[in-house]
């Protein structure tokens, strides 16, 4: 993981999917057109915690169809949970402001000036989205939808 899949990840735990919301059809479309697509990848967990609070989960595509569980419930909590977990920017500039410290104290494997400088200049861009590093995706070949884990159905909820 780099720095800036770091980056991603504390996005995501603050703003959620919002910049990527579609229609309730679209989402659907685009969630099977993904779901051909997807080849091999590391064993995952259907979903994974992204925020403090446990809310905002990353679900896992592959995963959750090897568990053959409900596509179109997926897409649906999709499209809804930028309204019930609404994008936080206040908890993006914390989250943000606490990696040079952890960096610092060895728990991240940068510098705290290397930090310091990438969020600055993530800040002075107001905080975009951006996609994972070259690396993250060929090591990983991450494929999976930030949702509200409350939106998932009890058979998803239960999957992880």
């Amino acid at each position: 993981m780099q720095l800036l899949d770091i980056y991603k990840l504390l996005h995501q735990a603050a703003l959620g999917n919002s910049h990527l919301v579609d229609t309730p059809a679209r989402a659907l479309q685009r969630l099977r057109d993904e779901l051909s697509s997807l080849g091999e990848g590391p064993p995952e967990p259907v979903w994974e915690p992204l925020s403090p609070d446990g809310r905002l989960v990353r679900v896992h595509l592959r995963a959750y169809a090897a568990a053959d569980l409900d596509i179109s419930a997926l897409a649906d909590a999709c499209v809804k949970s930028p309204e019930t977990c609404p994008p936080a920017p206040d908890k993006l500039v914390r989250f943000c402001g606490c990696l040079g410290d952890l960096a610092e104290e060895g728990i991240l494997p940068f510098s705290r000036a290397n930090v310091v400088t990438c969020m600055e200049e993530l800040a002075e861009v107001g905080y975009p989205a951006v996609h994972h590093t070259r690396t993250f995706r060929e090591t990983y070949r991450p494929a999976y939808r930030v949702v509200d884990v409350e939106l998932l159905t009890p058979a998803a909820r239960a999957a992880s």
